[in-house]
């Protein structure tokens, strides 16, 4: 996908809001399809050593599957300025092992939601979801990605996407371009140890006292 269009698309969050979208959403019984396909979707793998493009060996996705994630990751995090996009930081074979470590409710509501989206955008546009334009794509996502906006009817789908969403949004942060990108200062080789910084010592230092626990960090001069 265009870098430079997936960071001018309307509606996207912005980076820092991606971190607010990390919540527990409680795994729906979802997706009612109610066809002999969607049964056999939900039972079906990825064919043994069947692998991306990359060399990735899939573990439960099938590739139309792992198509589909990696676009849809890369509207909930498009690249921007500052880093590469949700694919680029590895977050589709992420939820690829997630799903398959995690399976049942979690596996199904995934599977699920990606069939909804084919046959939605089917029904609509005549191509699946990754076969169609970015504005069909927009269209069907609008849809189910602001759940104060939602129809009831798509309530379903709106679960499904907020939980792919936390699934994207926790990969990236994970990731090491992700930690790049928060940015997090820990875990870097220095020259000189000085110590404990004296303002963060005295925050903890009020912590402790508040929580009773009569201890007392010396400062960096007490040593």
């Amino acid at each position: 996908m265009d870098n430079d269009r997936n960071a001018n698309r309307e509606g996207n969050l912005k980076r820092r809001d991606m971190l607010k979208a990390i919540t527990a959403v409680p795994a729906a019984a979802l997706i009612p399809l109610g066809s002999a396909a969607a049964a056999e979707g939900q039972k079906s793998r990825a064919p043994a050593e069947a692998r991306t493009a990359g060399g990735y060996r899939l573990q439960v996705l099938t590739p139309h599957e792992y198509e589909t994630v990696k676009v849809l990751s890369d509207w909930i995090i498009p690249a921007d300025e500052r880093s590469g996009s949700a694919s680029q930081a590895g977050v589709p074979q992420v939820i690829d092992d997630y799903i398959n470590f995690k399976g049942g409710d979690l596996l199904a509501e995934i599977r699920g939601g990606l069939m909804w989206l084919d046959v939605e955008c089917k029904h609509q546009f005549g191509h699946v979801f990754i076969g169609c334009s970015q504005p069909d794509q927009k269209k069907i996502l609008d849809r189910i990605a602001y759940p104060d906006k939602a129809s009831p009817e798509d309530a379903n789908y709106v679960e499904f996407f907020n939980q792919f969403r936390a699934l994207v949004v926790g990969g990236f942060f994970s990731s090491e371009m992700g930690v790049k990108d928060l940015p997090y200062l820990g875990n870097k080789v220095v020259a000189d140890w000085e110590g404990c910084p004296a303002n963060v010592l005295a925050q903890i230092n009020k912590n402790l006292a508040h929580k009773n626990i009569g201890l007392t960090l010396p400062t960096p001069e007490e040593g």
